[in-house]
């Protein structure tokens, strides 16, 4: 079909629905003269005569009518669908895709998503946390979450949290059976919880800083996981002290499942960014979400933080 032929269908209901050039073309926002050279063009195009037209009156012939039969429902269907596109550039709508590259980034989500749902109850989220790098325009997400080196430079990315702080835990029963450590150098007594991201990549090293210096310590434990959420689960069966992050941990330091040690050791990684493609037409949804994850964040302090694999990279 000709790029062209949907308005001039669009002209030809019109003409039907008035019965009167003047008026369509009032409707249409053009001059009665150039309406009927559009007819005329239509009609030549399809080799059938639609419409029957003397100076004082318009009808349509038997082809129109059959023409206008098939073409009603279908207008109806595209002027609905185009309402529905309206209606989501208006309020929060449809399905939203968001790929994480680990499961902290993910976790930026947690705090609101209850919420999120709760105020638009016509939004779909899925939630997607896949470490291999991913184009998300070419995989259909709407927007990813990770650090800064995962968004492309022609991305818009807007910071979701804050720097994300470690925390050095342990259970109760397993400081029952060991002392705390007291500095890093302690830990080489102690069986900790290692990471290995991926099967290729070395161990972990356990990252600290005091007074203005960083610096890494190998560790050594019985148990090596992939996953924050696994180390976490590990530390809290008592099998040994976990390095992860303060957010996380938070809920069980409250009930009393761990214990922080090293807190004035503690370290800070960069915080995680929602990044997606071009700032026109974002997506309700997208804003919506946008706008309540930067409502809760609390404001960054100065951009000091170290950037690191802690976050699961």
């Amino acid at each position: 079909m000709r790029r062209d032929t949907l308005a001039d269908l669009t002209a030809f209901i019109t003409i039907a629905d008035t019965l009167s050039f003047r008026v369509a073309a009032l409707r249409l926002g053009i001059t009665p003269s150039a309406l009927s050279h559009t007819m005329r063009h239509l009609e030549e195009r399809l080799g059938v005569r639609l419409l029957h037209r003397t100076t004082r009156s318009v009808s349509l012939t038997d082809a129109g009518l059959r023409l206008l039969e098939r073409l009603r429902p279908a207008m109806e269907q595209i002027a609905g669908a185009l309402e529905d596109l309206n209606e989501e550039r208006q309020r929060p709508f449809g399905r939203l895709r968001i790929l994480a590259n680990n499961p902290v980034a993910a976790a930026a989500i947690v705090p609101v998503w209850e919420r999120f749902l709760a105020a638009y109850p016509d939004v779909h989220l899925e939630l997607l946390v896949d470490q291999s790098p991913l184009d998300i325009v070419a995989k259909g997400f709407d927007a990813g979450l990770g650090s800064r080196q995962d968004a492309a430079a022609d991305m818009v990315a807007v910071r979701v949290t804050g720097p994300l702080k470690v925390a050095v835990v342990g259970a109760p029963a397993y400081f029952a059976r060991h002392a705390p450590p007291r500095t890093p150098n302690d830990l080489a007594r102690h069986s900790c919880v290692q990471y290995r991201w991926s099967v290729d990549s070395p161990l972990f090293e356990w990252q600290f800083e005091r007074d203005g210096a960083v610096r890494h310590v190998a560790v050594d434990g019985r148990v090596i996981v992939s996953t924050p959420d696994l180390g976490l689960r590990a530390a809290i069966d008592g099998l040994g002290i976990g390095y992860t992050l303060e957010g996380l941990a938070a809920p069980f330091l409250r009930s009393g499942q761990l214990i922080r040690v090293l807190e004035d050791w503690s370290s800070s990684y960069e915080g995680t960014i929602l990044y997606y493609p071009g700032h026109r037409q974002v997506p309700a949804a997208l804003r919506a979400l946008i706008d309540m994850l930067s409502s809760t964040r609390s404001p960054d302090p100065a951009e000091d933080t170290v950037t690191g694999p802690c976050a699961g990279a």
